[in-house]
C-alpha cells in the first residue's frame, strides 16, 4: 500500500477510494484510534529525545500492514519516520 498513490493524478477515483478504505480498515481492525497514535507519537518523542535531537514537525507515524516471511500472512505494523537533526553526546561507550 503506497500512500503517495493517494495523491497521484494517474489513479482513478476508484483506486484512490480503495487505498483509503484499506487504511481505514487497518486502523479499525487493529482497534487503534487517532488519539492512541498521537499518544504513541508523544511517547516515542520523549524516549528518542534522550538520545538524539529530532525534528518533531517531520515525525510521521502510521499503522499499515506488512507480510510475514514465515507464512506470507499480513500483520499490522507500526511505521515511524523520524527525522534526526543530530545525535546527543551521552557519554559514548
Amino acid at each position: 500500500m503506497d500512500l503517495f498513490k493517494l495523491f497521484s493524478r494517474n489513479d482513478s477515483s476508484k483506486d484512490i477510494a480503495k487505498e483509503r478504505l484499506k487504511l481505514v480498515l487497518i486502523h479499525d481492525r487493529a482497534n487503534v484510534s487517532p488519539q492512541f497514535l498521537e499518544m504513541i507519537k508523544g511517547e516515542l518523542i520523549k524516549v528518542i529525545s534522550d538520545y538524539m535531537e529530532i525534528d518533531e514537525r517531520g515525525l510521521e507515524i502510521k499503522l499499515t500492514r506488512t507480510k510475514r516471511e514465515i507464512d506470507d500472512s499480513t500483520v499490522p505494523a507500526l511505521v515511524a519516520n523520524i527525522p534526526i537533526k543530530r545525535m546527543k553526546d551521552n557519554g559514548k561507550i
